[in-house]
């Protein structure tokens, strides 16, 4: 029985999560000592700390793997209420760092509530279009109701300002209507608008028109695009610099104050650069294990809300990772956005491996489930 019960974990899953999340504590003190030197005199200064936060992150991940997810139906309303609360008080009391208000202080570590809020909105969507099946196809009463809430957490979040989080999180609720079985026309009428809000924010201030620029051609548009072009400039560089077999492990040279935040936005381009097509290729593998894995939990959960659950977390994982990877190799404009697992900060890493609690529980249900049916089938 002790044997069965092992067997139902999904460990392709887990395996891959936590040596992605384990890899990345490594490679943010590779990429972040010569900076830590500076800031702190202590090399390890944010090694230390992302440590305690992936430790914190495993606490969460054991405790929603056994967790039933159908519990956090119930919850959603409290979680979905309280994650505005915090992007409320991010408002008033919140730290600003870069001219972005989206952090709070406790103490000397940082929570970014606007973190918290992607997966409260999934586990928000998933519960209430599970609940609206029977009138789906209706646009006012199936579709419209649960993305006023969406709107508004929008709102909150560009007062931060936080374009690239809010935009994620309207394309993670565009995933969610879609696959609720929304009609072609409402998901059009609704990517329509998306498009012209986000548009419209992603001109309307000077900063982001310099990524647009610095995106579009950073060589030849360095003067106007400014610090945005010189990022990506050195992203560049970096990768490049590492070629298919790298610089190896610690040799990175942009890290040394030439490419700027190598441990947060472009880590991935510190990873190229040391450890060449090998590490690049590793990273790919593990995210599309959980890719896998995710997906074939939420084909075989018969409940929706377990499905929409399991493809909202995996579309949030694999979509913020491809826009991070997107900005560091210049093929989509720089968001800031971090590499779940990979990228330093903790709120980050808490949300990302409590999902992978909840798809590795999604899964371990769907097993015993199959199992129940078969047992049944074969006393029948």
């Amino acid at each position: 029985m002790k044997t069965r019960r092992y067997k139902d974990y999904d460990w392709w899953l887990l395996s891959a999560a936590l040596l992605l999340a384990v890899f990345g504590v490594i490679m943010i003190f590779s990429a972040s000592f010569p900076l830590a030197i500076d800031m702190y005199d202590d090399p390890a200064y944010f090694f230390k700390r992302q440590l305690i936060w992936l430790v914190l992150g495993s606490v969460l991940l054991f405790f929603f793997m056994h967790l039933r997810y159908e519990a956090l139906k119930k919850l959603s309303p409290f979680l979905i209420a309280g994650t505005i609360l915090l992007l409320i008080l991010v408002l008033i009391v919140g730290t600003t760092i870069r001219g972005a208000t989206s952090w709070i202080s406790i103490g000397p570590f940082t929570i970014q509530p606007s973190e918290f809020v992607k997966l409260a909105v999934i586990i928000y969507l998933a519960q209430v279009y599970s609940q609206k099946q029977a009138y789906i196809n209706k646009f006012i009463t199936g579709v419209l109701p649960p993305l006023v809430l969406v709107v508004f957490v929008f709102s909150l979040i560009m007062l931060q300002p936080d374009l690239g989080t809010a935009a994620a999180i309207l394309m993670t609720a565009g995933i969610i209507v879609f696959l609720s079985g929304a009609k072609l026309r409402h998901l059009t009428v609704l990517a329509f608008l998306s498009g012209i809000v986000i548009t419209y924010f992603a001109l309307s201030e000077s900063y982001r028109v310099q990524r647009l620029i610095a995106f579009r051609d950073p060589f030849e548009s360095a003067e106007r695009a400014g610090g945005s072009a010189y990022q990506l400039i050195q992203s560049y560089i970096s990768i490049a610099h590492g070629g298919l077999t790298g610089t190896g492990l610690g040799q990175s040279v942009q890290k040394m104050h030439y490419l700027p935040d190598p441990h947060t936005d472009f880590i991935l381009a510190v990873i190229a650069e040391e450890l060449g097509i090998f590490g690049i290729g590793f990273v790919l593998i593990c995210l599309l294990t959980i890719a896998w894995r995710g997906i074939k939990a939420g084909i075989r959960c018969r409940n929706t809300f377990g499905t929409l659950l399991a493809f909202g977390i995996v579309f949030q994982l694999v979509s913020q990772s491809v826009v991070n990877a997107g900005a560091a190799t210049g093929l989509l404009p720089i968001t800031g956005l971090p590499f779940p697992f990979l990228s330093y900060g903790g709120s980050s890493m808490l949300v990302s491996m409590t999902g992978i609690g909840i798809l590795a529980n999604i899964s371990r249900e769907g097993k015993r489930a199959k199992r129940a049916r078969e047992e049944q089938a074969a006393d029948a």
